[in-house]
């Protein structure tokens, strides 16, 4: 359950956020959503995919933490063993509200329902004069940068799709200990697609901006090989 209030510094006054993570805050998730503007910062711990909603036809860019619903391979009891949590994560438990039109002012809102939101314990919001915490201002931060992402994700997709460059994954993995792990209804960077690319095309997906996170997101499948060895040692580990 979730229940969404826009913040302000009369209703929240004393609001408090438990930064620590653990699964019990939230943490204990198998993915989260990036954006383009993101991959090079995730692409040095996560693997990067992409899925499809199909009722919508547009993709969705997933910074990959398990194999499994409810699976975090990267929080070991309350310590996230990564150089780099992504912005969808950091956030918790703001995000940002406003109307349809993006040309609005956009409004910070806040999940009151969130086991991070705390009483007598964490970092404030505001201080006692009702102005901004620095730690209010970080993650306000955060949600423009996100925000910022998400603007700029539609035309990276639609670039994607002009050119083919989308392929589906289907990834099945036997662990050490003989159980099989699989990765379905997920899509790639198709680099074989991505080496045919001329020159005017490699050009135009530059220009826009498009190639780095595109050979951002191809380097960081490298990263399964360590999602695997994650699983590897958890199950070994109990």
């Amino acid at each position: 359950m979730t229940d969404h209030a826009l913040l302000d510094s009369t209703t929240h006054r004393d609001l408090r956020v438990r930064t620590a993570r653990g699964a019990e805050l939230g943490d204990a998730v198998m993915a989260c959503i990036t954006v383009p503007d993101e991959f090079r910062q995730v692409q040095d711990d996560y693997p990067i995919l992409f899925r499809l909603d199909v009722e919508r036809d547009n993709f969705t860019a997933l910074a990959m933490f398990g194999f499994e619903n409810g699976e975090n391979l990267y929080l070991d009891g309350d310590r996230w063993d990564a150089s780099y949590i992504p912005l969808a994560i950091g956030i918790q438990p703001f995000l940002i509200g406003g109307t349809p039109d993006e040309t609005a002012d956009k409004q910070v809102h806040v999940d009151t329902a969130s086991p991070r939101i705390a009483v007598g314990e964490g970092m404030r919001v505001f201080d006692e004069d009702g102005r901004p915490t620095p730690y209010l201002e970080s993650i306000a931060e955060k949600l423009g940068a996100l925000d910022a992402g998400y603007r700029g994700t539609n035309d990276f997709f639609a670039a994607l799709r002009r050119h083919n460059l989308l392929e589906p994954l289907t990834l099945e993995i036997t662990l050490d200990d003989g159980s099989i792990n699989r990765l379905v209804g997920f899509h790639v960077i198709d680099e074989a697609r991505l080496s045919e690319l001329d020159a005017a095309t490699l050009g135009e997906l530059s220009e826009a901006d498009h190639l780095m996170p595109i050979f951002m997101a191809v380097a960081s499948i490298g990263r399964l090989r360590d999602l695997i060895a994650r699983k590897n040692r958890r199950n070994a580990n109990g």
